[in-house]
């Protein structure tokens, strides 16, 4: 573990110092919180799934002191199970109910009700900030260097979702979970830096500027991310280019900041891009900080991890699997595992 040794550590910090740096020098700063929101029903799939439930397509209408945004959102809840029950907000890639990174039917078989999100229909993926939420609250499209980016704007949806949540009685409003995979996993972890509701918060082979120290990462750096897709961090971010080592933080960082709930880093051996070795390392640099908020930590071996390593002991958690960079069913098992565990 000796690559540890330069990464800095957020232990003696309050949580929200640690959340205003990562928004003032990376993700920028988000638009503020929904006063109120509303969600309508605009389609119902009944009998899905041979009756398991009925799937419904929703608009959530948000107004805040900025103004008004409705985006789109499925919402299916386990109708075989009684009792208010647990629950995921999935920020996914495509408009698909069930999708290949979203195995519905299994998911509400383990009990789970699930809401999801896509993506482009709370703000476009590219460089666009006149449409849907961006054009709200950038009305000319232009940010100054401290405001968010994409990654800021569909996290604040996964949070107005949550908000959405907190007034169904059917729905354990003490287990709600925030999951995305890849660029959506960084976004996952900011959800659940700035939302303390949410129960856990899932970050599926986020890599590069997600779960990933950029310090001595391989694969994908900062200066590779902010040339492909500056338009989801602020401008702030790229002073940081070829100049990792003068941040004043790391990633560990940001899943500290998931404090006071836990937080999952899921990683691919064959996801070299991603750096599985820096996901992990940065799940033990977060760790002391759990540690002094009363929380278990990060329990692992005193090794790099290896293929088929599950760790869920601790409330970090970590598993790296056999395979590429996707979102699959053996993901989703392990999930709802250490989520069932109750740890």
């Amino acid at each position: 573990m000796e690559r540890l040794k330069d990464i800095p550590n957020p232990v003696g910090m309050e949580k929200k110092d640690i959340v205003n740096l990562l928004l003032n020098e990376e993700y920028g700063i988000l638009p503020s919180k929904p006063n109120s929101v509303e969600a309508t029903v605009e389609h119902t799939e009944g009998h899905l799934f041979g009756g398991k439930t009925d799937l419904k397509k929703m608009k959530l209408h948000c107004k805040a002191d900025w103004g008004e945004h409705s985006f789109t959102f499925y919402y299916a809840y386990p109708k075989r199970v009684t009792g208010p029950v647990p629950a995921f907000v999935h920020i996914n890639f495509r408009d698909l109910i069930p999708d290949k990174y979203q195995p519905t039917e299994e998911i509400l078989d383990a009990g789970y009700a699930i809401f999801t999100i896509y993506y482009n229909d709370v703000s476009t993926d590219d460089g666009d900030f006149t449409n849907g939420l961006a054009g709200a609250i950038y009305p000319n499209g232009e940010r100054k260097p401290d405001q968010c980016g994409k990654i800021g704007l569909w996290a604040w949806a996964a949070s107005a979702v949550m908000d959405y949540i907190q007034t169904l009685p059917q729905i354990d409003h003490e287990k709600v979970t925030v999951i995305g995979h890849s660029r959506l996993g960084k976004t996952a972890l900011v959800a659940g830096a700035i939302d303390e509701r949410f129960y856990c918060a899932i970050s599926n082979d986020s890599g590069c500027s997600g779960a990933a120290l950029s310090r001595h990462k391989t694969g994908e750096t900062i200066k590779d991310i902010t040339r492909a897709f500056p338009y989801w961090f602020c401008e702030n971010y790229k002073k940081y280019i070829d100049n990792e080592d003068n941040m004043p933080f790391d990633q560990n960082y940001l899943i500290a900041a998931n404090v006071p709930h836990k937080v999952y880093v899921a990683s691919a051996i064959e996801d070299g891009w991603a750096c599985p070795e820096c996901e992990y390392l940065s799940c033990i640099a977060a760790s002391e900080y759990y540690e002094k908020n009363g929380m278990n930590g990060f329990v692992h071996p005193d090794r790099l991890p290896e293929v088929g390593d599950t760790l869920h002991d601790g409330d970090i958690a970590y598993h790296l699997r056999i395979g590429g960079h996707a979102l699959n069913r053996d993901d989703w098992n392990l999930y709802i595992k250490y989520l069932d565990s109750g740890k």
